[in-house]
């Protein structure tokens, strides 16, 4: 993927997309109508632009997404680390953590996570 950031209006009609998907383009130009108030095309340029950059498809006038709204928060998420803290986990999370305290559910579940990954 080109490009790992979405403007405010671009994650708005990406969301629109990733809650809708598979969408056929006449209702997805309609849905931005409605909730952005923009033009078919307005709606079909910005659709164009994040095809070009990876994240959907528009293959015979139905869209879908080709990374879920999980795959693109996590590989934000990794470029985040790598660029921040030269890809060291637990760099960031110590980071995170001196700023915003970790509830025993967070650490709970951090380390469930942590123990299912040692059992692979």
């Amino acid at each position: 993927m080109e490009e790992l950031k979405l403007g405010a209006v671009e994650s708005k009609f990406a969301d629109i997309i990733w809650e809708r998907e598979p969408i056929p383009s006449g209702q997805l130009v309609k849905l931005c109508e409605q909730r952005l108030e923009w033009k078919k095309s307005t709606t079909y340029t910005m659709l164009k632009r994040l095809c070009e950059r990876g994240l959907f498809q528009n293959e015979k006038g139905i869209v879908s997404s080709v990374m879920t709204r999980e795959e693109f928060g996590a590989a934000q998420s990794e470029k985040i680390i790598e660029e921040s803290f030269d890809g060291s986990l637990p760099a960031f999370i110590a980071a995170f953590a001196s700023r915003k305290k970790l509830s025993s559910a967070d650490v709970e579940e951090i380390q469930k996570m942590i123990d299912a990954y040692r059992e692979e």
